[in-house]
């Protein structure tokens, strides 16, 4: 963190003297909320829901985000390795299924040291670590051993549509070079009576015109990773943010261009999970 590399952007500022770099968050996280979550994937939810904490800020710049409150303008309250930790207990008290760190790319120390933590304390649950898919080799490497179920975006195929979109025109390389290591170390998905309990679940957000690059994706994964890859094909885009300033985006896809991409996935064998 000192200088930063945490993530492909390199910004390499000082963050313990809190200088800022692209996502906006010093050296102590930011979190929005914490609790039971019940809009994840039904093998995160279960009956106690998946226990998620919202960290505010991001290392990508989407325009049609839909969390821009907590990822663009970065609300939320600061809080230290101790109360993370204790958030995680109260968590797994409260009889969630997992713990859910939504947007943990920049702040990765922290989560670890507070996994770390909170396991000597009694936590048992399965960790996520549920990223927009920005995330460099190096640091995920840190963190073998402390994540149980990696939930990474799979976002673009095409640099002109990530750096148009995202800000962020290497993200196709970087995406599948980090998919690559999390499946190294966790594998395909575990899923025991219902819920995950380790491995790797692909989520594919489908954006009309197929600016996603979708088949591509696919491909890559059934290629180049598994053919038992889970993915979940999200249909859930709609305009926010700036979407409405850029016409490609302005709409919701078809029901007909999330089948397509559904049917496709099918076909290269791919596990659907809804």
């Amino acid at each position: 963190m000192n200088p930063c590399t945490l993530c492909p952007r390199n910004c390499k500022v000082n963050r313990s003297k809190a200088e800022i770099g692209f996502c906006g968050i010093s050296d102590m996280p930011v979190v929005s909320s914490v609790g039971p979550h019940f809009g994840e994937e039904s093998v995160l939810v279960g009956s106690g829901g998946s226990g998620t904490i919202f960290f505010a800020g991001c290392n990508l710049g989407c325009i049609f985000c839909q969390n821009y409150d907590i990822s663009h303008h970065r609300n939320g309250r600061q809080v230290t390795i101790e109360q993370l930790a204790k958030s995680m207990l109260e968590l797994q008290g409260h009889g969630c299924s997992n713990i859910n760190f939504v947007t943990p790319t920049h702040v990765t120390p922290a989560i670890a040291a507070a996994i770390e933590a909170a396991r000597k304390q009694g936590l048992t649950l399965p960790t996520v670590y549920n990223t927009g898919g920005y995330d460099s080799v190096e640091t995920l490497k840190l963190l073998d051993g402390y994540v149980d179920i990696y939930l990474p975006d799979m976002k673009y195929s095409h640099a002109d549509v990530a750096k148009e979109l995202s800000s962020a025109p290497d993200y196709p390389q970087v995406n599948q070079t980090a998919v690559r290591q999390m499946h190294r170390q966790v594998g395909d998905l575990i899923i025991e009576n219902g819920l995950a309990k380790r491995g790797l679940l692909i989520r594919h957000l489908v954006l009309p015109n197929n600016l996603a690059g979708s088949t591509q994706i696919i491909d890559f994964l059934a290629d180049e990773i598994s053919t038992q890859t889970a993915i979940n094909v999200m249909d859930q885009y709609r305009p926010c943010y700036k979407a409405f300033e850029h016409n490609k985006i302005s709409r919701r896809p078809t029901p007909a261009e999330i089948e397509a991409v559904e049917k496709y996935a099918l076909k290269k064998g791919l596990r659907l999970i809804n």
